[in-house]
Order: structure tokens, then sequence, then C-alpha cells
């Protein structure tokens, strides 16, 4: 991570560093590998909505992958192509329906036969036809975390195979639907290869089912879920584009004519950014010490919430090591970053670095306890 200690010592903190360079040279071999093939990709916006970062990530002509209304304004506010823009969601809005309509958006990512039914509706209303993508949920165990898994059939996201009769039945009845692709989601944070080689499997009997029926759609897409290396980040500071890419280039059987979509978010910008807070006080405990720092689960939420890995790292200090739990300063037991973590010795007014968090860090900070927003800056 690019770091210039001088200019972060005047910054107030807690705030997001984002490191633009690193960025670059990512988007830039996510260009490559994916062109290689003729593929699509498109940012998943929930990652990270910073408008710089959109901006920087429209420039390379990717598309944008969104779950809300206002995200998809977001990205369009940024630049991007509304023809390379696709909506997914398990609860789009009446409103949010009509923001895709209106701007004229290449593909609604359906999840159920009712949502089907409204998008008709409104799209007639607005004399339109809406293009819409089936998210089928293939039943495909991604391996990871049981809050980010979403292509099982315990899960609420998608269509389940057994229920396809009965939507292709609905489709012949909504004039204003025009069915153009096959859309598959199955997890995030993804690092065992193996799991999208099995979805790819999967999709191709989906696709052998369709194909039996008399339908070939314009467009797979495939998701995203490509993991980063959150404990070693120096180590892997972007995914093996190549070899992801080059698995459903082996393994997807891809019809005459279909395109190729994806929609890779945290594998794009997770390691660019990093957290810094600095040290308030240290303070004794019975096992261990406790560096409370001023940022918190409002400026990144994921330990709390999926019990997530940050590789955390003190600035300031090249002391011997102790052990330190290092925690927030929110009134909830779950605010903490790390326990029982080997740091450099640790006093007041140390800055640590909590690694990539350029992903599902900014976006999903919140002003719990009337909390500041903490402010984003970037090296180049």
């Amino acid at each position: 991570m690019k770091c210039d200690l001088d200019q972060f010592r005047k910054i107030k903190t807690p705030f997001y560093w984002y490191d633009l360079g690193l960025l670059n040279q990512t988007l830039a071999v996510v260009k490559k590998e994916s062109q290689r093939y003729g593929y699509h990709v498109h940012y998943a916006v929930k990652a990270n909505a910073n408008e710089r970062i959109l901006k920087t990530i429209r420039s390379y002509g990717f598309g944008a992958d969104c779950v809300s209304g206002n995200e998809v304004l977001a990205s369009l506010n940024a630049g991007f192509n509304p023809n390379e823009l696709v909506f997914a969601g398990v609860g789009k809005s009446d409103d949010e329906i009509k923001i895709g309509l209106t701007n004229n958006i290449y593909c609604f990512n359906v999840e159920s036969i009712p949502e089907l039914e409204i998008i008709n509706e409104f799209a007639a209303a607005a004399s339109k036809i809406a293009s819409v993508a089936l998210r089928i949920n293939p039943n495909v165990n991604a391996s990871t975390h049981h809050y980010i898994t979403t292509g099982l059939e315990e899960n609420k996201f998608g269509i389940n195979m057994w229920e396809m009769e009965d939507v292709l039945k609905a489709l012949e009845a909504l004039p204003n639907i025009k069915l153009i692709g096959l859309h598959f989601h199955i997890g995030s944070q993804i690092t065992d290869l193996q799991a999208f080689k099995g979805l790819c499997i999967r999709v191709n009997e989906i696709q052998q089912w369709f194909f039996a029926h008399h339908i070939i759609v314009d467009h797979i897409n495939v998701g995203g879920g490509l993991g980063v290396n959150y404990t070693d980040p120096e180590k892997e500071l972007m995914p093996d584009f190549a070899t992801y890419f080059q698995v459903f280039h082996d393994l997807l059987e891809v019809r005459p004519k279909q395109t190729v979509h994806f929609e890779l978010g945290r594998a794009l910008v997770a390691q660019c950014g990093s957290l810094i807070s600095k040290v308030l006080y240290i303070k004794k405990g019975v096992k261990t010490n406790f560096a409370i720092v001023d940022a918190g689960m409002t400026e990144l939420i994921r330990p709390a919430l999926y019990q997530a890995v940050h590789k955390i790292e003190n600035l300031t200090s090249s002391l011997p090591e102790a052990k330190y739990d290092v925690v927030g300063p929110i009134c909830e037991s779950s605010d903490f970053f790390a326990k029982a973590l080997m740091l450099p010795e640790t006093k007041r007014g140390d800055l640590l670095s909590i690694r990539s968090a350029g992903a599902y860090g900014e976006v999903m900070s919140s002003e719990y306890n009337l909390r500041t927003k903490a402010v984003a800056y970037y090296s180049e």
C-alpha cells in the first residue's frame, strides 16, 4: 500500500485511503483477460459506490451491475452506458423498476414470477418492452460464509429449476417482457475455483434444458463472487484473473452468438482500499491488552457481520510485538477488528492500517451512535 506518513498525520482519522494506481493496474488486467474471450464485465456497484472509484472503473469500458435504483442512478451519473447496465435484486420496488425502464437499461435480472408480472405491467404503461434475464438458482455450494452464499435452494435468491415450467407459461402471457438471458450467482468471496467449475457444469445442464424447450437466450450471466486474499494482501494484490476467466472458457458451453457476462465487485476494488485509524487508548486486560481505535464497525462492518479477517498494520511503530485486541469505540461488543493480534508495541496516537477495505467498507458505513462519516482520500 502506498503510504505517506507525513500526509497521514495531517488527516483527521478515521479515513479511507485508496491506491488508484493499484486499482488501475487491476482494471487493466481484468480488461485484458476478459477481452481475450470476448467476455463482458459489469462492475458490482454494491462493493464500492464511491464516485471517483466508479468513474475510474467506467473509464475502462466496463458495465455496471446494480442492486438498487440509486445504484442505477449513481452508475449513470458516473458515465456508465445504460446499454451495459444490469439490475438485479430479489426485492425491486415499483419506483426502482420505473427507474430502470425510464433509463432503458440493458437488462433486469428477475428473481420471481410476481416480479416478471410487475415489470410487464409497468413496461406496458410506458409503452416499452423490458429485457430480462432469469436469475436461476443453480443449487451450487460456493463453500463460503453462509451469509454470502446465494446459490442454494435454501437461499432467498433466484428461481428454482422446478419452477421453470410455470415461469415459461407466465412469460407467454407477458407481452411487454423479452427474455434475453439467464443469470447465475452462487456467492461471494470464493477462492476455490472448483466452485466455478461446478457452476459451469450446472449452467451447461440448465442450458440444455432450455434448448430442449426450443429456447436459446442472447446471453449467459455467470455473476461474480471471485474472492481476494485478506490475510496477506501484499502476496496477492489482485486475484488470478487469467485462470478465473479461463475456467469459463474451458468449461462453459456457449451457444452460437451467445455472449457471456460477469459481475465482479470485490475482486476489482478490495485491495486498493485501506481504513486508516488512530489509537485512542491502550487498556490493560486479563489475557490481552486492548488497542482502542477511533474507527469501528461504523466504518468497516465486515468483522462484526461476517467474522471477517483483515490484515492490520501499525504504520508508526517498529517496537517488539505484543498481543492486542483491536477494538472500536462503538457501544457494541461485536465492535472489534481483531482479537489476540500480534502487533508492534502500540501506544496512543499510533496509526493503524486495516487493509483490503476497498470493498464493503465505505459503502456499508453508517452513522450509528451519530458518528460522522469517514472521508476518502486517494493516491495516484
